[in-house]
């Protein structure tokens, strides 16, 4: 059921301080930036995109250019800690409707249901018995890297 890591989410409460940071320490500026105005997600080809609402930045980072988010705190779907606190690991599932029921079916808890985030992204997060957060994810970005990768040569030795 679960494929693989599709994205990391990290939280930060100054996102320009945050980018600048993670930009130095990745080398790399992020792809994918979202901000906030007059009640629309839009991003920085858009005229009213101001870089002081940014609620989401994403880097690709790595050989396989998985996926590390930073979500401006105020969003995060399960609150803050005052402790170190608020990544989720998001695994990729074909369908996620199913997978979020499957878990819940085996005991886990429902903590945020299936979520759009834009075309091609679904998200969704439940507590597991044991209470850590589990992230599932539908994710487009992850299939188009698994089909550019080719065929997977477990395949061929079966």
């Amino acid at each position: 059921m679960l494929r693989g890591l599709t994205t990391v989410t990290y939280l930060a409460d100054d996102m320009a301080a945050a980018k600048k940071w993670y930009a130095e320490l990745l080398g790399v500026g992020p792809y994918f930036e979202r901000a906030f105005s007059g009640g629309r997600v839009v991003g920085p080809d858009d005229p009213g995109y101001d870089e002081a609402n940014t609620g989401y930045l994403e880097f690709r980072v790595g050989d396989y250019q998985h996926e590390w988010g930073i979500l401006h705190r105020r969003f995060s779907p399960h609150g803050s800690a005052s402790d170190p606190a608020g990544v989720i690991a998001y695994w990729h599932v074909d369908d996620i409707e199913a997978a979020y029921g499957r878990l819940l079916t085996l005991g886990a808890t429902g903590h945020e249901p299936p979520t759009p985030r834009g075309p091609g992204f679904v998200t969704a997060v439940v507590v597991d018995p044991f209470g850590n957060l589990l992230g599932i994810m539908y994710n487009a970005h992850y299939l188009q890297v698994l089909a550019a990768a080719g065929p997977d040569p477990a395949d061929a030795a079966g």
